[in-house]
Parts: C-alpha cells; structure tokens; sequence
C-alpha cells in the first residue's frame, strides 16, 4: 500500500498565518507543513485541505485516480475548491465498513473527541490506521486486546501521546508498527528537536510529499532504555523526563522526596507533580531504588536522585564530619555502588533526574560540599550506565550522549 502524505500540519497548516512566534518563525521553506492529507494508492484520499491537487503534483501525484474522498475532522473542514473530477467528500459512519473499487476496507473508528478514524487494509492486507487532530480511538482497555498489531500509525502524536499509549496497551502498536506523527502545530518544536522528542517516543516524521509504503520494514525509532536527565532548579528536566515516557501504556513514578509534615509549601510542590502525570501512572513513594530495579515491570520514572543522596548520607549519617571519617564515606559508597550495579543490570527502562550542582556558589559548610561532591560522582557513575544522558538548560534539552 503506497501512501503519500500530501500535507502533515495542523488543520491551519505550519507556520500558523499571521503567527509570530518562534516556532513559526522556524517552519520556512523546507521545514513549512500544509493541514494533513493522506493520498493512499492513487484511489483513497483522506481529507480534502487547500492545494491539494497541486500538492499531489509536487509530489510527483495526480489526484485523477482517486475514487473515495473521506473526512476525519470533527467538521468538514474549510471551505476548499474541489479538484474537477474529485468525488463529494464524505465521512463513514462509526464501525461501518466501506469497500472501494480498488479493493480497500475502510472502516471507521469511534474517537474519544469529535472526528472520525479510519482503519484502511488493502487487498494484500497491509493495515493503517490515521487519527485525526487531537483524536484517540475510543473504547481501548487492555481487556481488549487487539487481533495484530497496524503496519502504520499516522496520528498526531505530540498533541495525544496518551492516545499512542493506549495502542500500545492494547497491542494495536507494536514492535514494528511504523508510527507517523502528523497534524504538527506550533506547540510542538521544530527541526532536530522534534526529531529527537519523536524518537524518544518511538515514532517519526517526514516532510511533505514523502511517499511511503504500508507493510514496508523501516528501522522503528530505538527507544533509550536507561536515561538520565539533569539540570539546575527549575531548568525544566523532569517535565522533560515525563515527556519522555508519556507514550508508554505503563509507568511507575518513584517520588524519592517522600511527604514532609508540616511543610506547606512542599505539599503543594508534590500535588503539582501529581497533578502534571497522567492518571494511568502509578506511583511510589520510596528511596529503595535497588529492588524495582531489580525486578521486572513496567517503565521507572525516578525523581530524583539527589533526594535519594540526601536520604542515603541520612542513613550513614554521613553529614557529621567525625560520623563521615570514621566509615560514613564508606558506606555511602557501598550504597551509591549497589544503585549503579542495579541500574547497569535492570531490565526496565528507566528514566531518572537528578540536579546538577557546583556550577555556581560554594557551600559553607563541610557538610554542604561533601553532599555537592558525593552528587556529582554518583551522577557520573550512574550516567555511564545510561544510554541517553540529558543536560536540560531553560527548557532546552540537550543531548550529551546517545
């Protein structure tokens, strides 16, 4: 099944008209994206945008052969010029199937959101399946598993993740399923970071006019298995963190700061947190790194490692000078030895943050400066067991390995 994605923006297209942001301001020449439309086969259109005849030419295409012209959009989309020749677009009822003169199934897929999906299986049986804007199928539990896997995804995945993560769930993405990100508007970036956001995310995307091949075996995305994030207060780094993992069906939050009683300001830093994750997430409230990364489960998002230093001194008393000289410092590395055994050995993926310290005032104390030199080494120890290291720097994240 040959698919040509005709545009892969958002319904308004990329850049936004009139829009000044920095976003925007980027996505010129090559980079510009027209609303998303889906040429499948010559014979199938998936939704009617502006230029799409000329598109199509560009593309080396011609809209002559197209047979059927459906609409996904929760309405029928702007007002456009039909190509002459071009069917009366249409949309197929939720669950109805549809069966074109070319040989296509298409059967269309109750939303969560108002729109349409549709399924499309060609005559040799390669699967699709494309979301519209901001749309997630309906109805997905892991009680109902899905028969195999699509070949292909096309959605928009930056503005639904969870949706992504919900075909994972359900098996109806798998290992190889080939995951096109498009509706793309200006909230996600651009260039090269959007490429590496997708790619954390196991999926991908192309410019417009690139012709595809359902069933075809391309390299899916390698998803890093061990990450560390790090950065300074507030830089950013465990959004980034969540943003990595947020298309994963399960995970497990491990809040290593624990509750503080009587600490106000805490407790709404905490509530924060759990307010940003998604509902399916669970979480622990635990500094005992060493046994969930030794067992086998779901996804770890582990914040932070430097509130599990400061539980880990606390335990070898390692903040008093004489309790530190007289076999604190051993201890302390015993444990910060154990961790990284453990990460090294884990068959989970892992996403940890941490802070990274001693780039600008010197502690006071002595107890100060053993905590920010014992932090830096754990964060190098534990950064070499990672495949992915993140340095995050006013919202920016910036890859210093993998």
């Amino acid at each position: 099944m040959e698919l040509t994605l005709l545009g892969t923006g958002a319904p308004l297209g990329l850049p936004r008209p009139g829009c000044p942001c920095a976003v925007c301001s980027l996505s010129r020449g090559e980079r510009a994206r027209a609303a998303t439309s889906l040429l499948v086969d010559g014979a199938l259109l998936l939704d009617l945008t502006p230029g799409a005849a000329l598109a199509a030419a560009r593309s080396g295409h011609s809209l002559v052969g197209v047979r059927q012209v459906l609409l996904t959009h929760p309405h029928d989309g702007p007002a456009v010029e039909v190509p002459a020749g071009l069917p009366t677009a249409g949309r197929v009822p939720d669950g109805r199937e549809l069966t074109l003169i070319s040989g296509h199934r298409v059967r269309a897929v109750a939303m969560d959101s108002p729109g349409t999906g549709y399924e499309v299986t060609s005559a040799d049986g390669e699967r699709l399946l494309y979301l519209p804007p901001g749309g997630a199928p309906a109805g997905l539990t892991e009680n109902h598993r899905a028969a195999e896997p699509y070949d292909m995804v096309v959605a928009d995945v930056t503005g639904r993740p969870d949706g992504l993560a919900r075909l994972r769930a359900t098996g109806a993405v798998g290992a190889s399923t080939d995951v096109i990100a498009v509706h793309l508007d200006h909230d996600a970036p651009a260039g090269a970071e959007l490429d590496r956001r997708l790619a954390a995310a196991g999926a991908r995307a192309v410019r417009d006019g690139t012709t595809l091949y359902v069933g075809e075996y391309h390299a899916v995305p390698e998803v890093p298995r061990r990450t560390l994030v790090t950065g300074g207060a507030r830089s950013g780094k465990s959004v980034e963190a969540e943003r990595r993992l947020e298309t994963f069906p399960e995970i497990v939050y491990v809040a290593t700061g624990g509750t503080r009683e009587g600490d106000p300001e805490w407790a709404r830093r905490v509530s924060l947190h759990r307010d940003r994750r998604p509902g399916s997430w669970r979480t622990e409230e635990t500094c005992d790194l060493v046994p969930l990364l030794r067992q086998d489960g779901p996804a770890l998002l582990i914040d932070c490692l430097s509130l599990w230093l400061t539980d880990a001194m606390d335990r070898v008393g390692a903040w008093d000078d004489a309790t530190w000289s007289g076999g604190g410092r051993e201890a302390l590395a015993e444990r910060v030895a154990e961790l990284v055994a453990a990460v090294r050995e884990t068959s989970r993926t892992v996403v940890a943050v941490t802070n990274e310290v001693g780039s600008g005032v010197v502690p006071a104390t002595a107890s100060g400066r053993r905590y920010r030199d014992e932090l830096g080494r754990l964060n190098a120890a534990f950064g070499d067991e990672c495949e992915q290291v993140l340095l995050v720097v006013a919202g920016q994240a910036l890859v210093l390995r993998g």
